[in-house]
């Protein structure tokens, strides 16, 4: 049976007086989509967490994948004294961690003292931009499609061997395969019945392409909470890989094979729950979706760097990967880069750029964005494609996270979107990540150069 999606504060304090629950993790989302947080005692979170907040350091939305502090965020600095902000409990997002024994988990936003917004927090940002289609009398629905590799590697032992010759879950493709999926099926069912008992509707898994490639999907739902149990699914998953004694990576690009992708599905709703992209008998695309696609498809360049946000996302775009190198949308065409399917209500677009290692709240409030943008300046209709996007003459896909960034930075249509300060901070971000990568020797340079040149 599943879980109810949310506890409230009574039966949280009926689970810990019980002894059920000794744990709450208290978490937000940084920049690069992972939880950051505190594990707190029940007593404390009643006493001051649940009705207070709780406060971290502000470099947590600061910081390189590493963690360490780094230069050129206005938000926070050495000059600053790197204060703290708030983490601000969204108790609607209560619920049972059941892969942590006697555990449960809330979302936090974060804000700044004075409990102001952090506007460039990932989940205010969404919350920005389904403000702006609220205004339009509009909602958004969506989901995501996370794939991982499995490997019967542990994290320590991936680490020390420098990630070589780790062995794959499965050693052949194994895409819609049962007995391929049968070989890993304990460790899968696990993390899908501790989605289920905490609340996070599990519709399936299956095998994927790559060696020892999963893909495990979830319920359709309103935007937020969405990203929220992507998030938390994706936490789950990698600690339950750990318990296994095995590690899994949801990186974009792992090798030279197929990568792992997140294709992100996103309809909106009128203020009755009706869809509104197809026009009024249900057959042709509405008015409506033609200027929401063709603001996609304009600004996808744009903000391909909250699509793509790391130097290895863009060596999963590959002619003939099943990931997208040409900017076009077609009707259930998965070599276009938005991919229109479902039937009726269901209808909706699949974005095929964003790849495993993205911040879902970001994809999300880039694709909300750029389609209202469409739709407020009544963009003109982009003809369909059909046929081999790969093999086409059309606008391409960002090839490097510099190209990415310079379009972001440059854009126009980013700052009267985000403003200037979540433009300023991601961009940073991005520069962080290329200045680090271009300082780095790298193990393809040795072998090419080291006897040779």
């Amino acid at each position: 049976m599943t879980a109810k999606p949310h506890l409230t504060l009574p039966e949280l304090k009926g689970l810990a007086e019980r002894g059920e629950i000794d744990t709450i993790i208290v978490a937000a989302t940084d920049m690069q989509g992972r939880l950051q947080g505190k594990r707190v005692m029940p007593g404390f979170f009643f006493e001051s967490v649940a009705s207070e907040a709780a406060e971290g350091c502000a470099y947590l939305l600061a910081t390189d994948i590493e963690c360490a502090p780094v230069g050129g965020y206005e938000l926070t600095s050495w000059e600053k004294g790197y204060g703290d902000f708030v983490f601000a409990p969204d108790l609607a997002t209560l619920r049972l961690a059941p892969w942590q024994p006697g555990a449960a988990i809330v979302l936090c936003d974060i804000e700044l003292k004075g409990h102001k917004p952090a506007e460039v927090s990932p989940r205010t940002m969404l919350k920005r931009q389904l403000e702006r289609l609220k205004g339009h009398g509009l909602s958004a629905f969506a989901a995501t499609e996370l794939e991982f590799i499995l490997f019967r590697n542990s994290y320590e032992e991936a680490w020390d061997k420098a990630y070589r010759g780790l062995t794959p879950a499965n050693q052949y493709n194994n895409d819609y395969s049962i007995l391929g999926t049968a070989r890993v099926e304990p460790l899968l069912r696990k993390i899908r019945n501790c989605m289920e008992a905490a609340g996070i509707g599990v519709d399936n898994s299956k095998g994927e392409c790559n060696l020892g490639q999963h893909e495990i999907n979830f319920k359709y739902g309103p935007a937020v909470s969405t990203c929220d149990k992507h998030v938390i699914y994706k936490e789950a998953a990698k600690e339950l890989a750990a318990e296994a004694g095995m590690a899994l990576t949801f990186m974009a690009k792992f090798n030279e094979r197929e990568g792992n992708s997140c294709h992100t599905h996103l309809s909106l709703r009128d203020e009755a729950g009706a869809p509104v992209f197809l026009d009024a008998d249900g057959h042709a695309p509405s008015p409506l979706f033609e200027a929401f696609m063709a603001g996609l498809l304009r600004h996808a360049p744009e903000i391909t760097l909250f699509f793509a946000p790391n130097i290895n996302s863009y060596k999963r775009y590959a002619v003939g990967s099943f990931a997208p190198t040409a900017l076009a949308w077609g009707l259930d065409n998965r070599t276009c880069a938005f991919r229109v399917l479902g039937h009726g209500r269901s209808i909706r677009v699949e974005n095929r750029l964003p790849g495993g290692d993205v911040n879902p709240y970001l994809v999300l409030a880039a694709m909300i964005a750029a389609g209202l943008e469409g739709i407020e300046r009544n963009y003109p209709p982009v003809t369909l494609f059909s046929g081999n996007a790969y093999a086409a003459d059309l606008p391409r896909v960002p090839h490097t996270l510099a190209e990415a960034a310079r379009l972001f930075t440059e854009s126009d249509f980013t700052r009267r979107a985000f403003g200037d300060d979540v433009v300023k901070h991601y961009t940073n971000m991005a520069k962080v990540e290329l200045d680090q990568f271009n300082a780095t020797v790298t193990d393809w340079e040795r072998f090419r150069s080291f006897e040779r040149m």
